[in-house]
């Protein structure tokens, strides 16, 4: 007599199935990817938990926390005195309570302290960044820290590697660290050639064929560099040719804003790097950054470490907060504008009491489907008055947001669940009316270039284009 294996592999095909489910049902958050993986679990038996146990759960949360608990992540640096060691400065913005709003939502979701006394300098494009960040290598003398998403093996790329080898043969201790997504942009791979030269690299979050490296969907999107402690420069630009506007073709360049810090912020960047290169290593990197002799500007920042591995989604909530607070105007620039629901509804409220709103998007994207899902989304805010505008080429990486004219977000962040829930980000809060003036002059400059969005335009859309438009933002949650 034959054994039928058939009838007790389906049942156990339908346990695990079942048992999967439930443990979306009791862990997933958000109840549209909790009831969509309980139908992917129930209707593809077998396949359908194997789909979910590899990318359903957040491994880096669960472990990153973990090591909170055990205190892996705890640096005595002057950051580490807690928001009560913070003396507003001098002046009617902080005095008058004009902030309050904003920094409550602020210190409720970050770890991160507000810093007195910063300078921040705004460097457009590769032409102005690129040398301002190899000369402060070139100036070292004890530390260089780099985290960038892409780091491209062409001209550009091999300037920093000359650099930063320059500097180790100088005794400055050099550590890199690029995503390993990301360093795939060129080849030879960039891991590679800092090899060569005996600087100490890492690939971020590599694919490994282990349970607790199936890291598909999330990348180190972060961009800082941290020169003895003192000069530090973020923002959104890679390291790559495509960000020297001049001297690249109009269809593949990149313009972008990039920012040097001075001041005590600079601590919290590095602060940030250290606990990426333990989370990449396991290794504990020495705090060499003395506490700041002097205090060369009069910015109030903060560094806003937004990723999978905090217990807040702080970027999201920092945008709601900001969008709730402002009274007068908010002015956005973003490459990828996929807003969830939640966010749609904050930006049509502040709209609807009488917020001036302005954004400002690539008139040709370099990730259409992402461009195309953003456009299904425009016209619930169009019409409650929202501005949209298209920049014309060269492709607009800038991520800039700015408030009442008093309050900045900028850094690494863009406009879309990768950056709000997946990506690990870094962005600067600045509470400083100058640079917020100065980067608003720019938005102005920008717009003045750009086309109008209006409603009309997105409704004479033809049929097929806005079925492909919203057939794309059915997968907005994971673009």
């Amino acid at each position: 007599m034959n054994f039928d294996w058939h009838q007790p592999a389906a049942l156990l095909l339908s346990l695990f199935s079942l048992f999967t489910a439930t443990h979306a049902i009791l862990h997933k958050r958000d109840p549209r990817a909790g009831f969509g993986w309980v139908v992917t679990c129930l209707v593809f038996l077998g396949v359908g938990p194997v789909l979910y146990w590899i990318f359903g759960i957040n491994r880096v949360r669960t472990h990153a926390q973990k090591l909170y608990r055990l205190g892996y992540w705890s640096h005595k640096t002057e950051t580490g005195r807690g928001k009560r060691g913070f003396r507003p400065p001098a002046g009617p913005s902080f005095h008058s309570g004009v902030y309050d709003g904003i920094l409550k939502v602020s210190d409720r979701v970050n770890r991160h302290a507000l810093t007195v006394g910063n300078k921040i300098e705004i460097l457009h494009n590769g032409e102005k960044a690129y040398p301002a960040m190899l000369e402060a290598i070139q100036k070292a003398r004890k530390f260089i820290c780099l985290c960038t998403y892409i780091f491209d093996s062409d001209p550009t790329g091999e300037a920093f590697v000359k650099a930063l080898a320059q500097a180790r043969k100088r005794g400055v201790q050099v550590w890199v660290m690029v995503d390993a997504f990301g360093e795939r942009y060129s080849r030879p791979r960039i891991s590679r050639l800092l090899g060569q030269e005996g600087i100490p690299a890492v690939r971020f979050l590599p694919l490994a064929f282990s349970i607790h490296s199936l890291h598909f969907n999330l990348r180190n999107h972060r961009k800082i560099l941290v020169v003895d402690g003192k000069t530090g420069f973020t923002g959104g630009m890679n390291i790559r040719d495509r960000h020297c506007t001049g001297k690249t073709e109009a269809d593949k360049a990149v313009s972008d804003v990039h920012f040097k810090v001075e001041g005590p912020v600079v601590l919290e960047l590095q602060e940030v790097f250290l606990e990426d290169w333990y989370f990449a290593t396991r290794q504990s990197l020495p705090w060499l950054a003395p506490s700041p002799s002097r205090l060369p500007g009069k910015s109030v920042c903060r560094a806003v470490s937004g990723g999978p591995n905090e217990d807040f989604e702080k970027i999201n909530w920092l945008l709601l907060g900001a969008l709730s607070w402002a009274k007068h105007r908010i002015r956005i620039m973003t490459p990828y504008f996929v807003p969830d629901r939640v966010m749609i509804y904050a930006l049509n409220t502040a709209a609807l009491r009488g917020v001036d709103i302005e954004v400002i998007l690539p008139e040709k994207n370099n990730l259409p489907f992402v461009a195309w899902a953003g456009r299904a989304l425009l016209w619930e805010m169009l019409q409650n008055g929202i501005k949209f505008y298209c920049q014309p080429p060269p492709f607009s990486h800038a991520k800039l947001f700015m408030a009442d004219e008093a309050y900045a977000l900028i850094g690494s962040s863009n406009w879309d669940a990768r950056s709000f829930r997946l990506n690990f980000e870094l962005d600067l809060e600045v509470y400083d009316p100058d640079v917020t003036r100065k980067l608003s002059s720019h938005f102005d400059h920008i717009r003045s270039q750009s086309k109008p969005i209006t409603l009309k335009d997105v409704q004479r859309d033809p049929l097929v284009i806005r079925f492909r438009n919203s057939f794309f933002k059915l997968f907005s949650p994971y673009l």
